[in-house]
């Protein structure tokens, strides 16, 4: 995907504004067209990131090979099927095979896929994926608990739903102990 045009962009939330009716040059919506091309520029940056570039040099050689969780990273993300917002928390856990990461760069991760347009079950996959790729670890384990403003402000108007989807891979899908562990960490029962 190409950079946003701000040039473009706000010519076509002004047409956009047209066509539902409203007035775009009244005293209200005059610089919304600006501002609606600078939000969708910073919500949808992860199509100019990199997971590689975002771990950066923040690996590390260590011998520990017990379960890392960095759990409730907060995410916002975009329906690509009505360009509404979903969002929650995201869980992720891994098993290092003699290298751990900089607990920072996990959420900066998800940042990387949830800042594009997206379905929940893409977004658990590729950053269950891009972690495998970038730590090669022993196992990865993602768990998205996210509420869909779609199904809440329109369609099925309905407020108290979530969606939980989950991604396992190594020792997380092999491993029946080691994932009931990881789900029994995220649920809050092993503090």
């Amino acid at each position: 995907m190409t950079e946003l045009s701000t040039a473009s962009t706000p010519d076509l939330v002004r047409e956009l504004l047209s066509r539902l009716g409203e007035d775009p040059s009244r005293e209200g919506l005059l610089k919304t067209p600006e501002r609606v091309a600078k939000s969708l520029e910073f919500l949808t940056n992860g199509y100019r990131a990199d997971a590689r570039t975002v771990i950066n040099d923040a690996l590390f050689d260590e011998d520990h090979h017990n379960m890392v969780i960095v759990k409730d990273i907060e995410m916002y993300s975009m329906c690509e099927h009505h360009m509404l917002p979903f969002f929650g928390k995201v869980h992720v856990a891994y098993i290092p095979n003699g290298k751990i990461v900089g607990l920072s760069k996990v959420p900066r991760v998800v940042d990387v896929f949830a800042r594009r347009l997206q379905v929940q079950e893409r977004l658990t996959t590729q950053i269950a994926d891009a972690l495998v790729s970038l730590l090669k670890p022993a196992g990865v384990g993602v768990v998205i608990e996210a509420e869909h403003l779609c199904m809440m402000m329109r369609g099925v108007e309905k407020q108290n739903s979530k969606t939980i989807t989950s991604a396992m891979r190594g020792v997380f899908l092999d491993d029946l102990k080691t994932r009931e562990e990881f789900l029994r960490l995220v649920a809050g029962h092993g503090r």
